[in-house]
């Protein structure tokens, strides 16, 4: 602390009834050479919660700063936080980088985290550390609560951002906090307080009560799963699949769809774009006539845009599912999953978990910037890795998902206007379609729960001629004027992390990062 260039600061410890002499001694020595060191001494021991509010009575500061004793701070980590307050006067929090730190004062694994992402957020405590809430703010949801001892912290927290609005919450993309990391800390080890998972499971249980959302939490080996209640009545689901022959592709899809999913009500829209092959045609034909099929025949230029928006024109569920020929479902309950969070307020669309054939990741949401214009997360990942973070093993926000894929609510698909198919016929049109619907408002969600094989473009040549590589670079043309600014910081992919690969891997030589200005 007494390293901090920013010299406003308290530091206020409460003691909560340690046995150990020298360790009384240590802080009244502290206390009287530093003024600034504010320390009591509890009577009895209450636990970190209690102890929490003591040292949270000492203080007489307009923000408060969490610290665990055996941790460090970065010596500008105050300036930093102190800067953000001043440059943006309605936030009411504020976290930041970390990493951990051994008994030797070796650091290691830096967590760069995303932007504020309210579900990754539920899936595990991005917050902390380092965690910086406004004075006021806390004192309105009563401080620390007994009873969630290892996830007080989270408990804090998710009771703060339910007063806050998301522009409120701020993230300062600089590892201002250091872990420290030992056999009896959670840094090392979650197992090393089982009581802490039970307690985050706990805090977010009744975090869903407080807000009147259906659903429960379950700790997983990687981080929190929220079990969203199934509605009274699912909607139906229209799935519309685009195709030009391949039979051999678009008939996995749809077996696949029909024998392995458990979604009770949907309708399969098959848009033929132009098939010759006579025994696809045939394939079409009698799928025309069973129930819960409909077949639209399409002979234009490939233009996959303008396919789908007139699939969804003439689909009758309430919800769309856009999903390619060369997809092959692998859980049952996909669809439900997707659905269960699309039905949400706020959420726009719902990506899936796509593999390779090889049981690898080709899609765990989209990273805008990743290779030009965007790229998908963790490709290449084995299926049962966690990747960065636990991050492709958790729900949370993209600002866009494959449409490979997708799920939304029709009404939602129409109020942006459906897919660009004009400037984007072939490539982006998904990304472009999920940066719409963040302008709209909504937030976009990847779920690794909705797990799926696609063949990615099997049916659909390489851009390599001529007039496809033109086509593809008035899109890519087309997207850097419309969404210059966001391809350049995408909110969910730290800006300390690497554009040039999707494993989340250091950017060399660094991206700029915000300097501090008087």
């Amino acid at each position: 602390m007494r390293a901090q260039s920013y010299g406003r600061w308290e530091l206020c410890i409460a003691d909560d009834a340690s046995t150990d002499p020298e360790v009384v001694a240590l802080l009244e020595a502290c206390a009287r050479e530093e003024a600034r060191i504010r320390w009591v001494r509890r009577p009895v021991n209450g636990h970190i919660a209690e102890a929490s509010n003591s040292a949270l009575a000492l203080a007489q500061g307009d923000w408060v700063v969490l610290m665990d004793h055996d941790d460090l701070l970065a010596p500008d980590a105050l300036l930093r936080v102190a800067h953000e307050i001043r440059s943006r006067p309605d936030v009411r929090m504020i976290y930041s980088d970390e990493d951990k730190i051994d008994a030797s004062g070796r650091r290691y694994n830096p967590y760069f985290k995303p932007d504020w992402n309210l579900d990754l957020f539920r899936s595990q405590n991005i917050f902390s550390h380092l965690g910086a809430y406004q004075r006021a703010l806390v004192d309105e949801v009563g401080g620390f609560r007994k009873g969630f001892e290892g996830a007080q912290d989270y408990d804090l927290a998710l009771r703060c951002i339910e007063r806050v609005e998301p522009r409120q919450i701020r993230h300062l993309p600089h590892v201002l906090y250091h872990w420290r990391a030992h056999a009896e800390s959670t840094a090392q080890s979650a197992g090393a307080k089982p009581y802490a998972e039970v307690a985050g499971e706990q805090a977010l249980n009744e975090h869903f009560a407080r807000i009147g959302l259906a659903a429960r939490s379950e700790s997983t080996p990687h981080g929190y799963r929220m079990h969203l209640a199934a509605p009274e009545r699912w909607p139906r689901v229209s799935l519309i699949i685009p195709t030009r022959d391949a039979l051999g592709l678009v008939r996995q899809c749809i077996e696949s769809i029909v024998m392995r999913s458990s979604y009770p009500d949907y309708e399969i829209v098959l848009v033929d774009n132009g098939s010759t092959d006579p025994e696809a045609l045939r394939y079409f034909e009698q799928l025309r006539h069973l129930p819960g099929f409909q077949v639209i025949r399409d002979d234009g230029p490939f233009n996959y845009s303008a396919l789908n928006n007139a699939a969804v024109a003439q689909a009758s569920g309430d919800v769309i599912a856009l999903v390619n020929n060369d997809i092959e479902v692998i859980t049952a309950d996909w669809l439900e999953q997707m659905v269960a969070i699309a039905l949400q307020p706020g959420v726009g669309a719902v990506g899936a978990k796509l593999l390779y054939p090889d049981n690898t990741v080709q899609h765990a949401g989209v990273l805008l910037g990743l290779g030009g214009i965007a790229g998908h997360a963790h490709k290449h990942l084995a299926r049962a890795d966690g990747g960065y973070f636990n991050r492709a093993q958790l729900v949370q926000s993209f600002v866009a998902v494959t449409a490979a894929c997708l799920v939304v609510r029709k009404a939602i698909y129409q109020e942006v206007g459906g897919l660009e198919e004009t400037k984007l016929k072939v490539s982006y049109n998904d990304v472009d379609f999920c940066l719409r619907l963040r302008e709209a408002g909504y937030r976009n969600v990847w779920t690794p729960y909705a797990e799926l094989y696609h063949h990615e473009s099997a049916t659909r040549p390489r851009d390599q001629d001529p007039a496809q590589r033109e086509r593809v670079e008035r899109e890519e043309g087309y997207m850097r004027t419309r969404w210059g600014a966001l391809l350049e910081q995408d909110p969910a992919h730290n800006p300390n992390l690497s554009l040039a690969a999707e494993d989340f891997r250091l950017a060399w030589p660094p991206r700029p990062l915000p300097e501090l200005r008087p």
